[in-house]
């Protein structure tokens, strides 16, 4: 069986003040024990991107914003269309409109200061209960277990839980509860995702090197690798729609900016139909202006959480005098492909060539 909690977490702090990952939105060990505080914002925002985001694909994401946004009352005063162009590619867009409602409510609720509080964290938009704990412990130093994905194979294999998953959480987060100290919290939340991130990895896990080796009953048992088991998945389905992408002579692109609600939601997109799951019901959608539309030899692919989808594409050249019904005609000079949606811009490096 494993250790008991202190000499756990004691042992993974040790190996957390030699071996803790470089991050820009992390204060090292060695300078929080000298007293060095997190910026509460910089976690937060770093909690909100990491969600189904890899640090890798996250790093660049949070420097461009922290610097154009140092402050959460910063990004409270930004204009959406901008939150939302500089968070194109980082996909769940859901996120980048609670981050700013987040960021308002701070602002106009706390004077500008998270609140150094569990409960009033999970009552801001987008904190749920990881990212509410998340924040306690490394901004605050607040005794609240995280449970990311890490933390749950770390904790199944540590104690040899094979429950699957999502069954399993309200064990693995008892777990993580227990082992967590009252003394570093913060560090400690940060050295238990750092271990499952570098050492405890899902294939070919790093044993000989962990520093919970002895006492990890899964390593001992031989069951490591089979570990976090997971409830099989169903297969996705794949929806079906139509994209419009339209020029005209002068370079402008017809745009328009999607619904809030919804996927995608707030995002400029290419004006287009709904999406089915079935390619014979896609609804007949009105072009958004009058042109030689011609359909496009390639379609867009695209995956989503939960589900496929495959678009087909229109393009249309048009006068300087072409009228919109639908959307608006953004000038080259301020239309950036980057600001789109990643299944938009694919549409758009597949269109940009033949329109």
């Amino acid at each position: 069986m494993p250790q008991n909690p202190v000499t756990l977490s004691d042992e993974l702090l040790t190996w957390y003040d030699v071996h803790a990952r470089r991050m820009p939105w992390r204060v090292p060990p060695q300078d929080r024990k000298a007293g060095h505080v997190p910026d509460p914002y910089r976690v937060w925002l770093s909690e909100v991107m990491l969600q189904q985001t890899t640090v890798v694909t996250v790093k660049d994401y949070f420097e461009r914003f922290t610097t154009r946004w140092p402050t959460v009352a910063d990004l409270a005063a930004a204009r959406d269309a901008d939150v939302m162009g500089e968070w194109a590619g980082l996909g769940y867009y859901a996120r980048a409109r609670n981050l700013l409602k987040c960021a308002r409510q701070v602002v106009a609720e706390h004077e500008g200061r998270f609140p150094a509080d569990h409960a009033a964290l999970l009552k801001l938009p987008g904190i749920g209960p990881y990212t509410a704990a998340a924040i306690s412990s490394i901004a605050f130093d607040l005794p609240h277990a995280v449970l990311d994905g890490n933390v749950e194979r770390v904790m199944a294999r540590l104690h040899d839980i094979h429950t699957p998953l999502p069954e399993a959480k309200p064990e693995l987060m008892a777990e993580a509860a227990r082992l967590t100290p009252p003394k570093r919290p913060g560090d400690y939340a940060q050295a238990v995702m750092d271990l499952g991130a570098t050492i405890c990895t899902p294939k070919s896990p790093a044993c000989g090197i962990c520093p919970w080796r002895d006492p990890c009953v899964a390593r001992a048992q031989g069951t490591a690798q089979a570990l976090p088991k997971k409830t099989p998945k169903k297969a996705k389905p794949t929806r079906h729609g139509i994209v419009y992408l339209g020029r005209r002579d002068d370079g402008a692109w017809l745009l328009e900016t999607r619904p809030e609600k919804g996927l995608l939601g707030g995002m400029l997109g290419w004006p287009g139909s709904d999406w089915v799951d079935v390619k014979e019901d896609v609804p007949d959608t009105d072009p958004p202006a009058m042109a030689d539309w011609q359909k496009l030899p390639a379609e867009v692919r695209h995956t989503f959480t939960h589900f496929h989808l495959t678009l087909t594409i229109y393009g249309a050249r048009m006068g300087n005098d072409a009228k919109a019904d639908r959307g608006a005609f953004l000038p080259r000079p301020q239309f950036r492909p980057s600001d789109l949606p990643t299944v938009m811009r694919k549409a758009f490096d597949l269109a940009s060539g033949e329109i």
